[in-house]
């Protein structure tokens, strides 16, 4: 055979499983940290420019005190870094924005709430979607208060309120812009005026384009959307399933049986697969997807019947595929193709529901951050090696965002930027 046959032939066996992936922010946001989880949507950072090592103290370039209480992460457009707060338990929130520079409050921003307040878990807050901006406007959800848009000077530019949600631990999932349109589920127990739904609303205006009723009664969960090289499909991983639906008209595509009760883990793509994770120590599926109806036994090609993360989400680096399980701080480590185990370790000591924030990898290291402001600097590979743990000594439940060489870390109290 001829080499440029060979060579064709191997390109057309691999492009399956590389083209599967989160579709990426492009464009000009690509060098920002535009909606959760950053450009790539499963927390991969490019660049190097990024210190390994920091504390409260070193490296750290300004820091601010933040009013009120949320765990939402930071979102950055050029000079602007976006955060959403909540105050007078739930009942006043808004959207604030900071110089990311020098960390100068710009503006805050309330909106009008409902006369309701959500319920929530002690661990839970009434800000903890991330937001997201095109650049033009940012966009956030604030559960029962509604989905919001503010152009950058603060304005609120459009306000849906859907009606009462009754989520037994409150509301968390971020919402996932997609072109024109800007998607959120919702999946709660029910109220005389809301169902749970999966919905598409247009940017400029917040009109549905299109909305679907789900079954679902439990769930805090983000969508995305992956590109399987002939589709792109909305992931929305839940109570029980795993579904896809079609982002242009909200039909659906597949389905996948397994989850547990509980699923707050944003789904991460890669290898050909899309990898869901559930439950308090529940499965993880490699779904391949491009599938039609119930294809639970055709299209799971492997899964790890426990052991996976409550909270945080998954993140792929190379051909490995790593979770930080919350319930033990037990890091496990598989190969992304087979789920064979490369290895497990414990990540400092066990504690329930000890770990919040999804990991990040920035070259060849992958960073996780416990509840207490510990954060495991792990190197890539498939054996273990712990390079340091960087100490913040604050409470930390939100992701970081990562822009231009800087760490922009949210706790209980503050926003830090670290950098050089």
């Amino acid at each position: 055979m001829r080499p440029g046959i060979a060579a064709l032939l191997l390109f057309i066996a691999a492009s399956p499983a590389e083209t599967v992936r989160t579709v990426p922010v492009t464009g000009e946001g690509a060098s920002y940290w535009t909606r959760w989880r950053g450009p790539s949507g499963q927390g991969m950072v490019e660049g190097t420019n990024y210190v390994d090592a920091w504390s409260n103290t070193e490296n750290v370039k300004w820091r601010m005190t933040v009013p009120g209480d949320g765990h939402s992460s930071p979102i950055v457009w050029k000079d602007h870094l976006f955060l959403t707060t909540s105050r007078e338990a739930g009942a006043k929130i808004s959207m604030l924005a900071y110089n990311r520079h020098d960390g100068k409050l710009l503006w805050e921003t309330n909106v009008p709430t409902t006369s309701g307040v959500e319920y929530k878990y002690e661990k839970n807050s009434h800000a903890s979607a991330t937001a997201t901006t095109d650049g033009e406007r940012v966009y956030a959800s604030f559960g029962t208060h509604g989905l919001v848009a503010f152009d950058f000077t603060g304005k609120i530019v459009w306000h849906r309120k859907f009606g009462d949600l009754n989520n037994y631990m409150g509301s968390a999932g971020s919402p996932l812009l997609y072109k024109d349109r800007l998607f959120l589920y919702q999946d709660h127990q029910g109220s005389a005026n809301l169902k749970s739904f999966v919905a598409a609303f247009d940017v400029k205006t917040g009109a549905t384009k299109w909305w679907k009723d789900r079954v679902e009664t439990t769930g805090w969960g983000t969508p995305v959307v992956i590109t399987t090289g002939e589709r792109d499909e909305l992931i929305v991983s839940s109570q029980r399933k795993v579904y896809s639906y079609n982002p242009d008209t909200g039909d659906e595509f597949w389905t996948v049986r397994g989850n547990l009760f509980e699923v707050i883990p944003t789904p991460i793509a890669g290898h050909g697969f899309v990898f869901a994770s559930s439950g308090r120590a529940g499965p993880t599926f490699a779904i391949r997807p491009g599938g039609s109806g119930d294809v639970t036994t055709s299209h799971v090609a492997w899964s790890s019947p426990r052991g996976s993360p409550f909270v945080p989400s998954s993140i792929i680096h190379g051909d490995l595929l790593y979770q930080i399980n919350d319930m033990q701080s037990i890091l496990t480590v598989f190969h992304a193709k087979t789920g064979e185990l490369a290895y497990q370790e414990r990540l400092g000591v066990a504690m329930k529901e000890g770990f919040s924030a999804s990991p990040v990898a920035v070259g060849n290291l992958i960073y996780f951050t416990n509840d207490d402001g510990q954060t495991f600097v792990v190197e890539a590979g498939p054996t273990f090696k712990l390079r340091r743990v960087n100490e913040l000594r604050a409470r930390v439940l939100a992701s970081p965002a990562l822009v231009g060489g800087m760490w922009y870390w949210r706790t209980d109290t503050e926003l830090l930027a670290i950098g050089k």
